[in-house]
């Protein structure tokens, strides 16, 4: 088995969310990969595996500390970018086709980014009073702080608080625990005329319970951007930041075209093809 090393969304070079990439890992049992996941300590780890639908490029499997997920976004990214590394050439020129647990997903190649359709929402809709103030209680928000308190679900099950404004994303104080699973974002307009027009962050809960933010967030920033359209804010497409508070420089650039939404950024290889051994 060989693994590669992906930064993605970062600004610039190492400034993102890392991934592992396993290749060569068909063998392995989920509780196998599960426990490589959780050795490697990253927030996910992919496995590049043979598609079985004949419309895919390729087929992941994404895991976190807790489990599988059917759907990620930084994983998306950063698989395809070593996949392409490796030597895959998607059947569509400048289109790669993803299979993964949430069905088929489109990555295209963008200059230096790549960019992923962004799914469904598979809930949405206001989060109930109970939801709503455990989501603003685990997140360190006010409710004063809150503009809406919304379900934006596309694997991950996300809880969305749209907030003020960035200050009010950066000032939040979550909570040390929370209970498996309990995946919270934040998000908050910028000033006018900066680079991003977006302040975003993301919590999950570790199996430990540890309740921990996640440097730059596809799933969560596709959430949002369908979220924002839905609301009538957004425009036709934007830059989100996210990672400043864990010491991280991401960007997502986010656009609305008549074929879908698309969640774009930088996937850069940091190492590729280490050998991996597992007794």
């Amino acid at each position: 088995m060989l693994i590669d090393l992906v930064d993605v969304f970062g600004r610039q070079a190492m400034t993102g969310n890392p991934l592992a990439v396993v290749r060569g890992g068909e063998a392995l049992s989920s509780d196998q990969m599960l426990a490589l996941t959780r050795w490697l300590g990253f927030s996910e780890t992919t496995f590049l595996l043979p598609p079985t639908d004949p419309g895919a490029d390729y087929r992941v499997r994404i895991f976190y500390p807790a489990g599988e997920l059917p759907f990620a976004g930084h994983p998306t990214l950063g698989t395809a970018r070593a996949w392409r590394a490796a030597g895959g050439v998607p059947r569509q020129d400048g289109v790669i086709v993803q299979q993964c647990g949430i069905g088929l997903v489109e990555v295209r190649e963008e200059g230096e980014e790549l960019a992923f359709r962004a799914p469904p929402l598979l809930r949405a809709g206001p989060l109930d009073e109970e939801d709503a103030r455990e989501a603003m209680r685990v997140a360190g928000v006010t409710r004063e702080q809150v503009v809406a308190a919304v379900h934006a679900d596309n694997g991950p099950g996300w809880r969305l608080l749209v907030l003020r404004s960035a200050e009010d994303v950066l000032a939040a104080q979550p909570v040390a625990r929370a209970t498996v699973p309990t995946d919270v974002g934040l998000v908050g307009p910028l000033a006018p005329g900066g680079e991003a027009t977006w302040e975003v962050r993301a919590f999950f809960t570790k199996p430990d319970g540890t309740f921990t933010e996640d440097p730059v967030t596809g799933s969560l920033n596709a959430a949002i951007a369908l979220t924002l359209f839905e609301r009538g804010e957004g425009g036709e497409g934007y830059v989100a930041a996210q990672g400043r508070k864990v010491g991280a420089d991401g960007r997502v650039s986010v656009r609305r075209t008549a074929d879908g939404v698309w969640i774009g950024g930088r996937a850069d290889m940091v190492s590729q093809g280490g050998t991996l051994t597992m007794g």
